[in-house]
């Protein structure tokens, strides 16, 4: 068991008969009552994402699951193919079950999988990843008073708000946690 105050962005817990992976969490302590923790939590299943409160301190089912790092191999329809690095074994992942972390992902980039018996049921990508700028509007002159942003295309799709500097042919640095930009890449 875990409290509820130890959960954390990507936790695997066990709620309700269901595998759920924290997206959000957020803890509120009012000035009148008792504190509780804000989640939002996506159906590992389903793919749904649901809100839910727990009041601090409530005990959740917490899942132990193995982590083996994979190679993103390709798209294959509805799923995209991994294979494990140690046995070269092949997974075929729902993309539904990646999330977000499907941004951020190009060809032969090695991610963490988290196994719960024997099945995949998260991806976890690598803290940052370099991608190449695809599509970028040229920055006003002059328009550097402020730190002013202009959303730019990357080459697995994903749109990343970037200083006015950036220009298209750029690689750049991408949190792949938040999606926000870190900073130009020499390539």
């Amino acid at each position: 068991m875990i409290s509820v105050n130890d959960v954390r962005r990507g936790t695997v817990i066990k709620f309700e008969g269901d595998l759920f992976s924290v997206v959000e969490h957020q803890h509120v302590k009012p000035g009148k009552g008792g504190a509780f923790v804000r989640t939002k939590l996506r159906n590992l299943k389903k793919g749904t994402v649901i809100d839910r409160t727990f009041r601090a301190g409530e005990k959740l089912e917490d899942i132990r699951l193995e982590k083996r790092p994979m190679q993103y191999l390709y798209d294959e329809g509805d799923d995209l193919v991994f294979m494990d690095t140690e046995n070269y074994e092949q997974e075929h992942i729902p993309k539904d079950a990646i999330g977000d972390a499907l941004l951020f992902l190009k060809e032969e980039d090695i991610v963490e999988i988290a196994l719960y018996e024997g099945r995949p049921v998260t991806v976890e990508p690598p803290l940052s990843v370099v991608l190449k700028v695809t599509y970028a509007e040229p920055g006003a002159r002059g328009d550097t008073a402020t730190n002013v942003l202009k959303p730019v295309k990357v080459e697995t799709g994903a749109e990343v708000k970037v200083p006015l500097f950036i220009n298209e042919g750029d690689f750049i640095k991408i949190n792949t946690q938040t999606g926000e930009y870190i900073e130009r890449v020499k390539q």
